[in-house]
């Protein structure tokens, strides 16, 4: 069996996941319905990126037992370019602390860009963006990282960098 899980606050990496399983024909659901992952062959998840690491993933793995003969594929969703190594190490490290080694050493690593629509965030969120945001701003060029820039330039806007082309390499490694 195979299964591609999601962790989504407002919507990206949903649907990514189901793009993805119409082209699968895997079973799609969110991580907040997953209870083991031992029956499954093919593991796929994708989620949402969120303070350094993939929404719902640590949740989902902690269960693990068995990953002998298993394929995981973890993909995620953000804002920034993610064709900047600076980025996706950043990342990655945000990853491995959510994972055990055993299941971090076997993973391919995918990274997509989502959307973000300012109007839809809840208080919590639009609190946290503008006050990172106001710190953000204010520091020089050189100090930016990708996920600065990325986020000054989407700051109270309605942005998607979406592009269901991108799953193609998930689908090659599968």
């Amino acid at each position: 069996m195979n299964i591609i899980i999601y962790g989504s606050q407002y919507g990206s990496a949903e649907k990514y996941a189901k793009e993805l399983a119409k082209t699968t024909k895997f079973d799609c659901k969110s991580y907040e319905d997953i209870k083991h992952l031992d029956d499954y062959d093919t593991i796929i998840y994708i989620g949402a990126l969120y303070a350094g690491g993939a929404l719902g993933m640590k949740k989902t793995f902690k269960n693990l037992i068995n990953i002998k003969n298993k394929k995981i594929i973890i993909v995620t969703v953000g804002l920034a370019d993610t064709t900047d190594k600076a980025y996706t190490d950043v990342i990655k490290s945000g990853l491995k602390k959510q994972l055990s080694d055993e299941v971090y050493n076997t993973v391919h690593i995918f990274h997509l860009r989502g959307e973000i629509d300012y109007s839809k965030l809840n208080f919590k969120h639009k609190t946290m963006m503008h006050l990172l945001y106001k710190q953000v701003v204010k520091l020089p060029d050189e100090k930016k990282t990708a996920d600065d820039i990325a986020m000054i330039e989407t700051y109270n806007k309605h942005v998607s960098f979406i592009d269901y082309n991108s799953l193609k390499p998930i689908i090659q490694c599968i």
